[in-house]
């Protein structure tokens, strides 16, 4: 059963990538609502549960001004092992994230949340492992002056230069650019939006 004739999509998310990414499979939302809420991981969290507390989170603060509606919201981290990279507004913050993932494989997780009108909310966790070539100084010093990391989780975006850092990706790109979409559009469907 087709609803989103009587309900529309809410994207609660302030990223412009991914909107971008929504568009690639023909998703337009009807709106836009960034969800203003404290990142902060709590004490001992762990990356996986990160992921899917903050993208539940994001769903229901936007959900709780107006229920009805389909509401999508997505939280991606960046993780070695037990440890929550964060998100590089600096570039003191992005040099150090990169030292550190520079040699070394690492996790990206995505959780999605997608609220159905009438029936509550439902996600999924997205993982993929990405592997970072050894970085010279150099390279660090050439991708700060892009600006791609700002903002970024983990202080690099794969979709732009730092493509050239990545010597191994398992699982789903679209989900370390910043939005899963197989996973989204099967979660959509599965739910009764279609497009």
């Amino acid at each position: 059963m087709s609803v989103n004739a009587k309900y529309p999509l809410i994207l609660a998310s302030a990223s412009t990538r991914r909107r971008d990414l929504l568009a690639q499979i023909g998703i337009t939302p009807d709106r836009i609502e960034p969800a203003d809420i404290d990142e902060t991981p709590n004490k001992r969290e762990l990356p996986r549960g990160y992921a899917k507390r903050m993208a539940q989170t994001k769903a229901a603060v936007v959900n709780a001004s107006d229920n009805d509606n389909f509401v999508l919201a997505a939280d991606t981290v960046v993780a070695c092992g037990r440890r929550i990279l964060p998100k590089a507004e600096d570039k003191k913050t992005a040099a150090s994230c990169l030292k550190f993932l520079s040699g070394r494989r690492h996790k990206v997780y995505s959780g999605i949340c997608l609220i159905v009108p009438g029936m509550g909310m439902v996600d999924r966790l997205v993982e993929s492992t990405v592997s970072f070539k050894r970085l010279v100084p150099e390279e660090i010093t050439a991708y700060l002056k892009t600006g791609e990391w700002n903002g970024k989780a983990g202080g690099y975006a794969i979709q732009g230069r730092a493509a050239g850092f990545v010597n191994f990706v398992s699982g789903s790109f679209t989900n370390v650019v910043g939005l899963p979409l197989f996973e989204v559009s099967q979660l959509l469907k599965g739910n009764g939006y279609k497009w």
